[in-house]
């Protein structure tokens, strides 16, 4: 059995980080079938986090940051066209082209694409802008090079803060507005929020929390002026970036059968997809941003990540699997790591923070800019985020792995044993924000409301 897992035909859908690794695992754990790779832009895999930093930095060009093949996959790539459709009977992807590729084993890695600004009119302005391909770091990169009078980022999410940090960097003047109570609350809970933001008005961002934008205003030719926003007042700005969070791209699979919605597609740990009655399939896969799996630190409930990390480890396991028989197959437990620079901050997360009710500051202080905060939930080590402290995470990931007491013994701490009282964690409900979580608790169900057919 394990000799013929190691032929056939396996069909890739989505041809960016996850896809790529796994393409090379792939033929790493000896598969020499036939390997196609399916991409919906016409580019080779290449880095995204670079493009809001370096990138809008003027430090390097849109098209320099092409992802380094560790293996040539000897594969087919199709690149340049979508997938519409898959039939899973037939076993057969169907693409825009009318071209029909039939698999014996199938990888979904189709990731994710930004949230446009909800009104199309308006979000066709020029000056108007997303962040997410190479084309929009390049359109985005260009109008900050020439010196725009503001610009207007909705959304205080990480994205939203590297595009607001990358702009006041290049000297320019910069309005974020977030929904909710603080940038980057969605993701670090209230504590981390306020020094976040601290560090953008302290950096000469015009930060706004707690209004929306209501329109988006151009000058009658088509080009952004400004926007309205929910208090009644106005910024006037030249460019504007909805940083509004990720959509999944699923839609693809609306009559596929399998378990997809808007937050991915479900799959067990060993990143086998689900399908819309809870049974797992046993030769559709998924990996990276549009999964949703299992994991059991986290109450065994469904993560839905948007981290580079994340990507790399599911796609290996993925392949692995793909190409393994069952008692060789391996879960998929990997830490969720993240990591951001903005206003000449190093800030790493490793965990889910916002699997918490508490948290305390374990090394350093708010003050210092400088600091391990350690999150809990129910007693016990969930999560923990540095600020240019970075070593100290490998001393907080084994916590979390070994499920250890919160809050933490001394260990890593340089603090007296009662120096910090646990806090709440003070972490939002996720619809009151302008920006979508980087890590998301999506429960245990499929998203599909489904008919129970009684037999007859």
């Amino acid at each position: 059995m394990a000799a013929d897992l190691r032929e056939g035909r396996i069909v890739i859908v989505g041809a960016s980080l996850a896809g790529l690794r796994a393409a090379e695992a792939l033929r790493e754990e000896g598969f020499t079938g036939s390997l196609t790779v399916v991409g919906d832009e016409p580019h080779p895999p290449y880095d995204r986090p670079p493009l809001s930093k370096q990138v809008l930095l003027g430090q390097a060009a849109a098209d320099s940051t092409a992802l380094p093949m560790h293996r040539d996959p000897d594969a087919d790539w199709r690149l340049g066209v979508r997938a519409t459709g898959l039939d899973p009977l037939g076993k057969r992807v169907v693409l825009a082209d009318g071209e029909s590729l039939p698999f014996d084993r199938l990888l979904i890695a189709t990731g994710t694409r930004a949230r446009p600004w909800p009104k199309a009119e308006e979000a066709a302005l020029d000056g108007v802008f997303t962040l997410r391909t190479r084309e929009d770091a390049a359109g985005l990169a260009e109008r900050l090079a020439a010196g725009p009078r503001r610009v207007l980022v909705i959304g205080g999410g990480f994205t939203g803060s590297e595009i607001a940090s990358a702009c006041r960097e290049r000297g320019l003047d910069v309005t974020v507005t977030e929904r909710g109570p603080a940038p980057l609350v969605g993701a670090l809970g209230g504590t981390l929020s306020k020094l976040a933001a601290a560090m953008q008005r302290n950096n000469g961002v015009d930060l706004r929390c707690g209004v929306t934008v209501t329109a988006l205003r151009g000058d009658g030719n088509g080009r952004f002026t400004g926007a309205d926003l929910s208090d009644g007042s106005r910024v006037e700005a030249d460019v504007c970036v909805a940083a509004l969070g990720a959509v999944r791209n699923v839609e693809w699979l609306a009559d596929s059968g399998l378990a997809a919605g808007p937050r991915g597609i479900a799959c067990d740990a060993g990143c086998r997809a689900f399908d819309m009655y809870g049974i797992v399939t046993d030769d559709v896969f998924v990996a990276g941003d549009v999964s949703r799996f299992p994991h059991p630190l986290f109450g065994y409930q469904m993560l839905s990540l948007e981290h580079w990390g994340n990507a790399v480890a599911q796609a290996e396991v993925a392949a692995h699997n793909m190409v393994n028989p069952g008692p060789l197959r391996r879960p998929h437990l990997a830490l969720p790591t993240f990591w951001s620079t903005q206003f000449g901050l190093n800030i790493k997360s490793v965990g889910v923070p916002t699997f918490s009710d508490h948290v305390v500051i374990a090394q350093g202080t708010l003050e210092e800019r400088r600091l391990a905060m350690v999150y809990g939930y129910k007693g016990r080590v969930t999560a923990a985020v540095t600020v240019d402290m970075a070593k100290s995470l490998d001393y907080y990931t084994h916590l979390i792995e070994t499920a250890a007491p919160f809050p933490p013994a001394p260990g890593a701490s340089d603090r007296p044993l009662a120096a910090e009282i646990p806090l709440p964690s003070d972490v939002p409900d996720p619809k009151g924000l302008s920006h979508g979580p980087t890590v998301a608790l999506t429960g245990h169900l499929p998203d599909r409301r489904l008919t129970v057919v009684q037999p007859t």
